[in-house]
């Protein structure tokens, strides 16, 4: 039985680090802030089979101590030395760095660099790395189909047939390979997705201002799926000439209902 366990390890990098406080319980971060401290998280998922006595793949402590000996120091020296280092260049060496300690196999790690910001690197391909940023935008929509009657438009869709629609807070998030080398930057998929997605759609009635939803000028119907599908479409050429490579978007309609485009 093989089994993938992910440890979230939270920390703050202190401007002087021979102070940084340590916390007797490291839910909020462990050292805890000192000064103008930056918080990062990371984490570490492994895999492997489970041992058949303890039922662990891998002790949680054992993660953490990991993390905490390798990248930890590694990212306060480079909070130091190299401030303006891009995140995806020290991925590798993170990951590299906590491969070595763990005694099972590191398939994934993930620098959190705030709550809707985030690098990963699978280990199984290390010369990429996986950029994610969440975007939001408002929007209404009106569930309908043209082709089907208004009972049964009313009977799929029930209060999302609302003749005059509704709305929702929608939240986009890219997920982007590149090469950790590659001049492609968190700026600019900022820009990217400001331009080719938030700027189309923030504040517009989907199927009245947008041609992809305006159904009785060949739209779709704008379901979450939809709006996932859509969102990759505008935004793939334009990561592309910039030299990433759009591997997925997710679209949250609420905090419990999302979809992302293409399944992986």
């Amino acid at each position: 039985m093989n089994v993938t366990l992910e440890r979230t390890v939270r920390f703050f990098i202190n401007p002087r680090p021979d102070r940084s406080p340590l916390a007797s319980s490291g839910f909020a971060g462990n050292p805890g802030p000192d000064g103008l401290a930056r918080y990062y998280e990371i984490d570490a998922a492994c895999s492997g089979t489970p041992d058949p006595t303890t039922g662990y793949l891998v002790n949680i402590k054992t993660v953490d101590q990991a993390v905490r000996s390798t990248a930890v120091p590694m990212l306060e020296r480079a909070a130091t030395e190299s401030p303006t280092a891009d995140p995806a260049e020290l991925l590798e060496p993170l990951a590299r760095a906590v491969a070595q300690a763990l005694p099972v196999r590191l398939e994934r790690l993930t620098w959190r660099l705030g709550p809707f910001h985030a690098w990963s690197i699978e280990m199984s391909d290390p010369t990429k790395v996986i950029l994610r940023q969440r975007f939001d935008f408002a929007a209404a929509h009106r569930l309908h189909v043209p082709s089907l009657s208004d009972d049964e438009n009313r009977e799929r869709f029930g209060k999302c047939n609302n003749p005059s629609g509704h709305g929702h807070n929608y939240q986009v998030e890219p997920a982007v390979a590149v090469d950790p080398a590659s001049a492609f930057t968190q700026a600019d998929l900022t820009r990217l997705t400001e331009a080719c997605v938030i700027d189309a759609f923030d504040h517009t009635h989907l199927n009245v201002d947008t041609t992809e939803f305006k159904q009785d000028a060949g739209g779709v119907n704008p379901s979450v799926e939809n709006i996932a599908k859509v969102c990759f479409v505008r935004l793939e050429p334009a990561v592309r000439e910039r030299g990433g490579e759009l591997r997925t978007i997710t679209v949250w309609e609420t905090d419990r209902t999302s979809c992302t485009y293409p399944a992986r």
